[in-house]
């Protein structure tokens, strides 16, 4: 079972101190200040005030389950950007940030008054996170861009599934964690260059190039070889014997023997040594150009057996398997337990909400999650009181709709 955990409100992990105004949207810029956050930073994310950030209406049993998960650490400003009172405060509160995130199309926080150059006139230190589909430049850059429409034009899509279906489209946010993850630690590389006695700068962080990236050398393979990557299902293009493998009793199996001591290893003990000497099987080159040969003796060894006959054989011999899980059995596997992958934390609407701990893991100063995330412009009197608002004033912008408070 999940450990159930409380908060740590008082957890002061490493990147106390740093403040970051999130006005992105959705995933991308939430992975981005979710990192940030889990890790000592204050994030303040602006939201509509009607309706807040677009992640609170995908939900989940009429829960807004990815809020809580991705918002978890932060603070919410309800502040309305069409009104000019709501600008000025924004470029106040700007003012006192070490970090900037924002995912309009290129060219809107010009128009609102905050490109880059007009916010570092008070503010020289600031880091200014971009995230756009396709980049401040270039002829896409005024694009609209979403995940799934980079994952299908970077080539993920074309190399994924199996060669007689069509391409698919990862089933998560992939380009947009990605990014986030990127986004963290470009804003890590620019807050060192700033405690070097550096000035701020802009992080061009399109969701294009972090997914290209991740591909590899998939480029310079076609340049040199003259051949597209093809779908092969959960083969691997690159090594073999790799792939899943169905157990007599229905359960599937993971396996990647990628170098060549774990194949020899994967074929003695499936009763097949012969085929380590065979030119045929005997190198990685050779068993990718034989994969459905190669894989032959081992989907045989597994559908023979049950799942835990194979588990116990295969972790016995060391080969390199892991069980396919849903994940009703990720959640009950006794290591994830153990080491708190999944922690149950209190929520005031569930009762418990269960995610991910906090990652990476540092061993002299861990991240830790210290609140709950926030209900919309829950606050908002408290960070606009610091900027010098007076409780008449901020009943005053309430009633025009600029904020909105608790």
């Amino acid at each position: 079972m999940v450990k159930q955990r409380d908060f740590a409100p008082q957890a002061r992990p490493p990147l106390s101190g740093l403040r970051v105004i999130d006005m992105s949207r959705l995933v991308a810029g939430n992975m981005v200040s979710l990192q940030l956050a889990d890790h000592g930073a204050e994030v303040i994310k602006i939201e509509d005030p009607q309706k807040g950030d677009p992640l609170r209406a995908w939900r989940v049993g009429g829960h807004s389950i990815h809020w809580k998960v991705y918002a978890r650490n932060k603070k919410s400003l309800a502040l309305s950007l069409r009104h000019p009172d709501g600008l000025a405060l924004l470029r106040d509160l700007i003012a006192t940030a070490d970090v900037l995130i924002e995912n309009f199309r290129p060219g809107t926080m010009e128009e609102m008054g905050l490109a880059p150059d007009a916010l570092w006139e008070t503010n020289p230190k600031l880091i200014v996170v971009r995230i756009s589909g396709f980049g401040q430049d270039g002829p896409y850059r005024e694009r609209p861009g979403f995940g799934s429409l980079v994952e299908g034009m970077s080539g993920f899509a074309a190399m994924n599934g199996f060669a007689d279906r069509e391409p698919v489209l990862p089933p998560l946010a992939l380009a947009d964690m990605i990014a986030g993850l990127y986004g963290a630690y470009a804003v890590m590389i620019a807050r060192r260059e700033v405690e070097h006695g550096g000035a701020g700068q802009v992080i061009d962080l399109p969701l294009l190039d972090p997914i290209v990236s991740i591909l590899g050398p998939q480029a310079e393979s076609f340049r040199t070889s003259g051949a597209l990557p093809q779908r092969t299902g959960s083969r691997s293009q690159t090594t073999s014997p790799r792939n899943v493998f169905r157990t007599r009793d229905g359960r599937w199996i993971a396996i990647s023997a990628s170098i060549q001591t774990m194949a020899e290893r994967l074929l003695r003990v499936v009763g097949r040594e012969d085929m380590i000497a065979d030119p045929r099987f005997a190198t990685n080159t050779a068993r990718v150009q034989n994969a459905e040969a190669c894989e032959q003796p081992i989907v045989d060894f597994i559908a023979a057996r049950t799942f835990a006959d194979v588990m116990d054989i295969f972790e016995r011999e060391q080969i390199t398997a892991a069980p396919v899980y849903d994940v009703d059995q990720l959640i009950a596997d006794p290591h994830v337990v153990e080491r708190e992958v999944l922690v149950d934390l209190p929520d005031a609407e569930m009762g418990q909400v269960m995610m991910h701990n906090v990652v990476p893991r540092l061993s002299a100063t861990p991240g830790a999650i210290r609140t709950p995330a926030p209900k919309l412009g829950e606050h908002t009197r408290a960070l606009l009181s610091a900027l010098g608002c007076d409780s008449a004033r901020l009943e005053a912008l309430a009633a025009r709709g600029v904020i909105r408070a608790g």
